[in-house]
Order: C-alpha cells, then structure tokens, then sequence
C-alpha cells in the first residue's frame, strides 16, 4: 500500500507545483439558489423551534 502512495506522489507531485494547475469551480447558480432556499427554510425550522422549547428550559 505505501508503494502505491509513493508511486501516486511521483506521478502527480509536479502537478501540484505548477502554475494555474488548479481550475476554478464552475458555480451552478440554480444549485446555489436551491441551497440558499433550503438554508433560510431550515433556518426559520431552528428559530420556530428554538421558540417552542424555551417554556422547557431551552436557551
């Protein structure tokens, strides 16, 4: 197992040392507004729940 790791390193190793070898993301922008949708709607769940549990000693 180690030799295969050793073998990948030096293969690959140049590839992290060279200029731009990184491509940039692509953003799906209906995927980001899909996340974002789901962020507000699970945060408005957290506050709802929040509220109906402090009568029981929640924060």
């Amino acid at each position: 197992m180690i030799h295969q790791w050793k073998r990948a390193l030096l293969e690959g190793a140049s590839g992290v040392f060279e200029r731009g070898g990184r491509k940039k993301p692509e953003i799906d922008e209906e995927q980001v507004k899909e996340l974002h949708a789901k962020i507000r709607e699970l945060a408005v769940a957290n506050s709802l729940l929040e509220r109906k549990l402090k009568p029981w000693g929640g924060k």
